[in-house]
């Protein structure tokens, strides 16, 4: 890789507090996703019209 200009100055430079906001975010909309996927299948049992 050194031959196409890489030196390897930029290891590790992870921006943590980004990586955690961007993985708080990803966990809250997961969560969220299942309240709102189990409110539909809540309602959609409740109103069911069959059987």
């Amino acid at each position: 890789m050194a031959a196409h200009g890489d030196t390897g100055d930029g290891a590790g430079t992870t921006d943590l507090s980004e990586h955690l906001r961007t993985w708080r975010l990803f966990t809250w909309i997961i969560k969220w996703s299942l309240v709102g996927i189990g409110l539909v299948m809540a309602f959609l049992a409740i109103f069911r019209t069959h059987g």
